[in-house]
C-alpha cells in the first residue's frame, strides 16, 4: 500500500509540474523564416499540450499579410487539440511576406499562458517560375496636371481597396503627401490616375511601412519625416483613401522604421531609428491603432539610420536590425518580448548605411541582411548565423549614392534576388542569387533622371513578380512586367504536343522557322536561341510546368 501511495504521490507531482510549466510552441508549419512557401497553404502551430480553444480568437491568433492586412480565415484544431491550424480564405500574393501573430493571452487547456513575449512566425510566399526578364510596360507621372514637383521618396504595393489586386502608393517628399494609384484590376498591370485629394503627410517623409494596426482588414501606412521630427500614422479606409494621419513627435531626425509586436500582446507596434537623437524609439499600440508617446533606448553606435525587424535568432520573437550612417556598422538588438531590447552583436556593414532589409538568402532558415550604403557608394550582404550574429560583409561598389534596397524572387526559383537603387548613379542594379546567398550582377536599368527606390510585386496577378521603379527627380513610376515562360508546347501549331514540336524548335534555333509558328525560338527567355531552348521544349512536351 505504501508503494502505491508513493507512486500516486510522484505522479501527482509530475502532473502538477507539467501544469505549472509555461504553455509553449513546439513546432510550426511553415517553419520560422521560411521562404518559397506555397501561397494557398494553411498555417499550423503545434503546442506542448492541448489548447484552450476559447482563447484562439481576436488579437490572440491572427495573420498579418504585408500587402493585404489582416487575413480572414478559419481556425481548426487537431492532434488532440495540440495543433491549431489557420486556413486563409484565399491564397496570399506571390512573394508576399507574412507574419503570424500569437499573443501571450493564449492558454493551454490546463490554464497556463504562453510566454510574455508571445510568438511571431514570419515567412515569404512562393513565386511562379518565370524568365526573370523584365519588359518595359509604361512610364507614368506622379505629378498633378500643373506639373508641380512631388519628389517621390518611397513607395508601397498593397491591396488598399480589397479587390484582390495590388495598388501603388507613392510617398512624396516635396508635395508632402501620399498618392494612391488603384490597380485597373484587368490583368494589364496598369493603374488608374491617382486619387484626389492626396493624403497630406509631413514634408521630407521617406521611410514607410504598411500595417494593420486595428485589425480591420484595411492597410494602414506609417512614414517618418526627418524635417519635422515626426512619425505619421495614416489609417486606411479600405477604399484607397486614408484618414488624416496622427502625428507623433520623436527624437531628432527619425529615419528607418518597422512594425512588430514587441510586447507580446498580439498587435503591431512601431520602432523608429532616430539618427541625431542617437536612440531607437518604441511606440506601443493599444490594440485599436492608438499609440503611446515614444519610449527611447540607446542606439549604442553612432548615427542609426536604417531599421528592419526580423527574427535573427529563431526564437519566435522579432529583433531589430539597425544600420548606422556614421559608425558604418549594423547592430542586432534581441527582442526580449517585454518592450525591451538587448544589444547582442555589431558588425561592420561596409559603408555609411541608408537602409537595411532582411531575408533568408541561402535557404538555411536563418535571416540574413542586405544594405544600401549611400554615404559610401556601395551595397553589402551579411549572412546570418541564426544566433543574432552576422558574418563579414560582402561589399559591392556602385556609382552614386545607394538609397534603396529590396529582396524578391525575380525568376521564381525559390531564392531571393536583389535590387538596389543608386541616386547619382542614375540606375537600378539587379543581382541574381545563386541559391547560396552569393549575389551576381544581372543587369542595370538606367533611370529617366535619378532613382529613389523600387517596388516588386505581382501587379498583373499572374503569379510572378513585376517591378515598379520610382524616379524622384522625374517624378515618374517606370513599370516593368516580368516576361512569362512560354507555356504552349505546340510550337508548330498542328494541334498536337509531340516530338514534331521539338523538331520544329530545333529547326528554328538553326534559323529555319518554316515549321515554327512562334515569333522566336527563345523559349526559356535567356536572350539566346540555342540548345537550351530545345531542352526547354522537350520538357514542355513531357509535361514540365511553365
Amino acid at each position: 500500500m505504501s508503494i502505491t501511495v508513493r507512486i500516486s504521490f510522484l505522479a501527482s507531482l509530475i502532473l502538477a509540474a507539467h501544469a505549472a510549466a509555461q504553455f509553449a510552441v513546439t513546432s510550426t508549419s511553415p517553419t520560422l523564416n521560411a521562404i518559397n512557401v506555397p501561397r494557398g497553404n494553411p498555417v499550423s502551430v503545434t503546442f506542448d499540450r492541448p489548447v484552450d480553444r476559447t482563447t484562439f480568437a481576436g488579437a490572440n491568433f491572427w495573420i498579418f499579410s504585408r500587402w493585404d492586412g489582416m487575413t480572414p480565415g478559419v481556425i481548426t484544431f487537431s492532434n488532440a487539440d495540440q495543433t491549431a491550424t489557420f486556413t486563409p480564405d484565399q491564397p496570399f500574393y506571390a512573394g508576399e511576406p507574412v507574419m503570424v501573430m500569437l499573443s501571450h493571452n493564449l492558454r493551454g487547456a490546463d490554464g497556463t499562458f504562453l510566454r510574455q513575449g508571445g510568438y511571431t512566425l514570419t515567412f515569404t510566399c512562393a513565386v511562379t517560375p518565370s524568365t526573370g526578364i523584365f519588359d518595359h510596360l509604361i512610364t507614368f507621372s506622379d505629378r498633378s496636371p500643373s506639373g508641380a514637383q512631388t519628389r517621390i521618396y518611397g513607395g508601397l504595393a498593397c491591396d488598399l481597396n480589397r479587390d484582390n489586386w495590388l495598388d501603388l502608393t507613392m510617398i512624396n517628399e516635396v508635395s508632402g503627401d501620399l498618392r494612391v494609384f488603384l490597380n485597373r484590376a484587368d490583368g494589364t498591370a496598369l493603374f488608374h490616375p491617382f486619387l484626389n485629394p492626396p493624403t497630406p503627410i509631413p514634408l521630407e517623409s521617406s521611410p514607410n511601412e504598411p500595417a494593420d494596426f486595428n485589425r480591420d482588414g484595411f492597410i494602414d501606412i506609417i512614414t517618418t519625416s526627418n524635417q519635422t521630427g515626426q512619425i505619421a500614422i495614416a489609417m486606411g479606409n479600405g477604399n484607397g483613401t486614408f484618414n488624416t494621419p496622427t502625428l507623433i513627435s520623436l527624437p531628432s531626425y527619425p529615419r528607418g522604421n518597422g512594425v512588430l509586436d514587441f510586447d507580446g500582446d498580439g498587435d503591431l507596434d512601431i520602432a523608429v531609428a532616430c539618427t541625431f537623437g542617437q536612440t531607437i524609439s518604441l511606440l506601443t499600440n493599444n490594440g485599436a491603432g492608438v499609440f503611446s508617446g515614444p519610449v527611447n533606448f540607446s542606439a549604442v553606435n553612432s548615427g542609426p539610420y536604417g531599421l528592419n525587424p526580423a527574427d535573427m535568432n529563431n526564437d519566435g520573437i522579432l529583433d531589430l536590425v539597425v544600420g548606422y550612417a556614421s559608425s558604418q556598422t549594423v547592430v542586432v538588438f534581441r527582442g526580449n518580448g517585454n518592450a525591451t531590447f538587448t544589444n547582442v552583436s555589431s558588425r561592420s556593414i561596409g559603408g555609411g548605411n541608408w537602409v537595411v532589409q532582411c531575408g533568408d538568402l541561402n535557404n538555411d532558415g536563418r535571416m540574413d541582411v542586405v544594405a544600401a550604403n549611400s554615404g559610401s557608394s556601395n551595397m553589402s550582404v551579411l549572412l546570418g548565423n541564426g544566433n543574432g550574429t552576422l558574418n563579414a560583409a560582402a561589399v559591392f561598389p556602385a556609382a552614386g549614392s545607394t538609397v534603396g534596397t529590396e529582396l524578391a524572387d525575380f525568376e521564381g526559383d525559390g531564392d531571393l534576388d536583389w535590387v538596389v537603387a543608386s541616386f547619382g548613379g542614375n540606375r537600378w542594379y539587379l543581382f541574381r542569387n545563386n541559391g547560396a546567398g552569393v549575389m551576381a550582377p544581372y543587369t542595370q536599368i538606367m533611370a529617366p533622371a535619378n532613382p529613389a527606390c523600387s517596388v516588386t510585386a505581382d501587379f498583373d496577378n499572374d503569379g510572378d513578380l513585376d517591378l515598379a521603379l520610382l524616379d524622384e527627380i522625374a517624378d515618374v513610376i517606370v513599370l516593368y512586367e516580368n516576361r512569362n515562360l512560354p507555356c504552349d508546347p505546340d510550337v508548330n501549331c498542328d494541334g498536337a504536343v509531340n516530338g514534331f514540336d521539338i523538331q520544329a524548335t530545333e529547326e528554328a534555333v538553326n534559323g529555319d522557322y518554316s515549321n515554327f509558328c512562334r515569333a522566336t525560338a527563345d523559349l526559356n527567355g535567356d536572350g539566346a536561341e540555342n540548345g537550351f531552348d530545345i531542352e526547354t521544349q522537350e520538357q514542355r512536351v513531357n509535361g514540365a510546368p511553365c
